[in-house]
């Protein structure tokens, strides 16, 4: 009696794999969209030569200021509804002013009255350096 051998071919089991690529794409296209900054408005902000960078304080306020439009964390508003939103913050909080070039003198006196009447003068104004 002769024995005949059978012989098994091994088949690679792909499922961990394939489990170990999507945990890969997905933290990959969860922590992209953390670091992107979020602000509501396309702005040409100022270019500068000098100025400091300074850290960002844990708790502050982004306010973007356009030639019709201003935005408060990242939500469009009023004049009226910035003054109301500003009222509800702390003495302390820092507010970081981000003008476009475009926007007339006029305008953002306006805004800095507001911050003003609400007591608001810890205030950071945003630009963007000038490439040499």
């Amino acid at each position: 009696m002769a024995r005949k051998s059978r012989r098994e071919y091994l088949v690679p089991d792909l499922t961990p794999l394939i489990d170990v690529v999507f945990l890969l794409l997905i933290f990959f296209m969860v922590s992209s969209v953390f670091k992107k900054e979020e602000l509501a408005l396309l702005l040409n902000l100022p270019k500068t030569e000098t100025g400091k960078t300074e850290k960002m304080q844990k708790s502050f306020v982004t306010l973007e200021l356009s030639k019709a439009t201003i935005a408060f964390e990242n939500t469009k508003l009023s004049l009226e509804n910035l003054s109301q939103k500003l009222e509800k913050l702390q003495k302390k909080t820092l507010i970081n002013l981000r003008v476009d070039g475009e926007v007339k003198y006029d305008r953002l006196v306006k805004i800095l009255d507001i911050l003003q009447k609400n007591k608001l003068e810890n205030l950071s104004l945003i630009t963007v350096r000038k490439e040499k």
